[in-house]
């Protein structure tokens, strides 16, 4: 089992570190520019070429049904899901086969009204709830890998 995290935006990764010590899962940090990481063998980084989506295509040819992906990435999620991976957003949202399909559209539309000129707001600032909701879903997600 393995934790692949998209971490350059990731504002959970010491959660992330903690819950996956607790269950002794290997982590793995890739981003496009060094990150600093806790010295720990379960623990590792990847830091790819600057190339659009090296990051997402690091992430997406490495997953499957044993590997979680923590991602905010929608499109980088559907990936992953289509590889059997259990994909989580930081906020704690988990990403299915069921709500990618929504997500996706949504992220179109979005992208849509801003070429067009649309003043629209981004997402809520990331909040304690969020965080909280986030060490929930994983801690839940690894229990219930552990157990297949």
């Amino acid at each position: 089992m393995m934790i692949l995290v998209d971490a350059d935006a990731c504002p959970v990764k010491d959660e992330i570190y903690r819950v996956a010590l607790r269950h002794g899962v290997a982590v793995m940090i890739v981003s496009n520019s060094p990150i600093r990481i806790p010295d720990h063998p379960l623990i590792g980084r990847t830091v790819v070429g600057d190339g659009f989506d090296a990051a997402d295509d690091w992430i997406a040819e490495r997953t499957d049904a044993r590997t979680v992906a923590i991602t905010s990435d929608i499109l980088l999620a559907d990936r992953c899901i289509k590889q059997g991976a259990v994909v989580i957003s930081p906020t704690g949202k988990p990403f299915t086969a069921n709500s990618i399909g929504s997500a996706i559209a949504t992220r179109a539309i979005m992208a849509d009204l801003r070429a067009g000129g649309d003043i629209i707001g981004g997402p809520a600032p990331f909040s304690k709830a969020d965080r909280s909701r986030f060490l929930q879903a994983l801690d839940e997600t690894l229990v219930r890998l552990k157990r297949l």
